[in-house]
């Protein structure tokens, strides 16, 4: 990750958080096309709103966002957007995903990377795809 800062009139900013979610009952539904479209809608998703993915994995049964936001954007702000447009467009597209009550959960897990190098979250990123 680059640590070079963002600039704009006003401010000079760093901001990066981690963030998992999963599916209803942690079921492993986010596999094969589910999980590439998933991956690519989520990359949709942060390139319209102007964040950047230092990383994404999607698991079978959650996902792993490392994203570089400006400080306007809070942590629920981008789970929200991200699990709003996953949950619309899969359920259309995948029919057997509306047997589910909701695709996600309600909850999620958030950090930044004040305390873990961007490194270290990178590397624990890249080392669950492998899995």
């Amino acid at each position: 990750m680059s640590n070079e800062y963002q600039r704009d009139e006003n401010r000079v900013h760093l901001i990066v958080y981690h963030l998992v979610w999963t599916p209803k009952r942690r079921k492993p539904v986010l596999v094969g096309d589910v999980g590439k479209d998933c991956q690519s809608l989520i990359e949709k998703k942060c390139l319209d709103k102007g964040w950047t993915i230092l990383e994404l994995a999607v698991q079978g049964d959650h996902v792993h966002l490392f994203v570089r936001v400006w400080p306007v954007t809070s942590a629920a702000e981008i789970v929200k957007e991200c699990k709003g447009v996953t949950s619309h467009e899969l359920r259309i597209k995948y029919p057997f995903l509306k047997r589910m009550p909701s695709l996600w959960t309600r909850s999620y897990f958030a950090a930044t990377a004040g305390n873990v190098s961007a490194e270290t979250i990178q590397k624990y990123i890249s080392d669950q795809k492998g899995q």
